[in-house]
């Protein structure tokens, strides 16, 4: 089966609906799918749910679709660093469910995995835990958490061979590597497509029998906070 695709519009091509749901990968602006989350902005597509980390910046990676207003839901960890994102939940008009992030990882990773739910200690106590079911462990109370799919998973790696078989490079593989594995369909951006058998099989962190579409793309990569010290 062809995978390679030569760019991110062709990638979303027949998989993107309104109403839909996708994971983007990222932590911050480390390791996001920028090209993809660029080019599903350009088709219009609205009412999504999306889970993700956090929701970028104003103008980049998800923020660009919170200026539109195509986000309808955010399922995060991390909420900062956006002012459109602010303005909209507190006016009501973006609906958030808030999770712990490693709530939220093990989520993804549950629903990848296949595993309906699991019982966590984190939220028990708190606003998290509010309506969720709560069950005792050898005298500790414990809340069931759901597991996560998404109708598409865009995500970002840093290099990839002609089957999709994955590597990730340093702190970008974040949340990418779970929520390859837990979308319906699986897109991914790469710096570098190799020939298959080029990869060392020991450092391959995802196989490419969980990717659907692979795109080679160039990226922005912008530095979410700057920071400098005097010499």
């Amino acid at each position: 089966m062809q995978k390679i695709y030569p760019n991110a519009a062709a990638a979303l091509e027949g998989v993107v609906f309104d109403g839909m749901t996708i994971m983007a990968g990222g932590f911050g602006l480390c390791g996001i799918p920028e090209n993809l989350i660029a080019a599903l902005r350009d088709t219009g597509t609205k009412d999504i749910t999306a889970i993700s980390n956090n929701a970028g910046v104003d103008d980049f990676g998800l923020g660009l679709l919170l200026q539109t207003r195509q986000i309808k839901k955010m399922i995060s960890s991390y909420v900062g660093e956006n002012a459109t994102f602010e303005r909209q939940y507190l006016n009501g008009e973006l609906e958030l469910e808030f999770n712990p992030q490693g709530t939220l990882a093990e989520r993804i990773r549950a629903g990848g995995a296949g595993i309906p739910g699991f019982y966590t200690k984190t939220g028990v106590g708190t606003l998290i835990a509010e309506g969720k079911e709560l069950k005792d462990f050898n005298g500790e109370t414990y809340v069931l958490e759901t597991g996560l799919l998404a109708d598409v998973a865009l995500v970002k790696a840093w290099k990839a061979d002609k089957e999709g078989n994955l590597v990730f490079r340093k702190t970008a593989r974040n949340f990418n590597p779970m929520m390859a594995t837990a979308g319906k369909v699986t897109i991914v951006e790469v710096e570098e497509i190799v020939e298959t058998g080029e990869l060392d099989p020991d450092h391959i962190h995802t196989a490419g029998i969980f990717v659907d579409r692979i795109l080679s793309a160039s990226f922005e990569k912008r530095i979410e906070k700057r920071t400098i010290r005097q010499a």
